[in-house]
């Protein structure tokens, strides 16, 4: 080969080329780092998520933990009310010491969160509250409160015993058909 013929070059500017491929290097680690920044963040916003949930979770047992307790303890007070009732007069020192007994256990489900739900007669009846054991003509209004038979209980704002209740139900002339006259408000 003679001097006059020089072999080609590839790239007249090696320098250049180096500094493609090193700007092409950096821009996918950047690019990869800014995936694994967001990956980043997307896991710790995951966590914060679990982390919410397992206190709400803790809050809602620590809240509900005594449910089967209290519901194992209503019917107590009924017994205590329905002998309050049947004692009367006639043993004034049982009834005080029955008296007492319910109060205390009264002020034991108060302070675990079980409150009563003892609907007042002529109360409008509320299915999410009340359970009703029977509908008897009346000229109260229909659907309301006619008596109580058993009071209910809430904990908290779970019901653990609807109220049971007797419901009005609109008064009926002699063909079965509801008496306009003696239920001025239908429902």
């Amino acid at each position: 080969m003679s001097e006059a013929q020089t072999p080609p070059q590839a790239d007249p500017d090696p320098a250049s080329a180096e500094d493609q491929t090193l700007e092409k290097l950096l821009a996918e680690t950047q690019s990869r780092l800014q995936e694994q920044r967001e990956a980043w963040m997307r896991a710790v916003a995951e966590t914060d998520n679990v982390r919410k949930r397992a206190l709400s979770d803790v809050a809602a047992a620590h809240k509900f933990a005594i449910e089967r307790f209290a519901e194992s303890l209503t019917p107590v007070c009924d017994s205590l009310e329905a002998t309050l009732a049947a004692a009367g007069e006639t043993n004034e020192a049982l009834k005080s010491g029955v008296e007492l007994t319910l109060k205390q256990m009264r002020a034991a489900l108060e302070k675990a969160g079980v409150t009563e739900i003892a609907p007042a007669v002529g109360e409008r009846f509320d299915p999410n509250r009340h359970q009703a054991m029977a509908a008897v003509a009346s000229p109260a209004e229909p659907n309301t409160v006619v008596t109580v038979m058993v009071k209910g209980y809430r904990l908290h704002e779970r019901i653990l015993r609807p109220a049971l209740v007797t419901v009005a139900k609109a008064l009926e002339n002699k063909d079965g058909k509801p008496d306009l006259a003696a239920n001025p408000n239908p429902n």
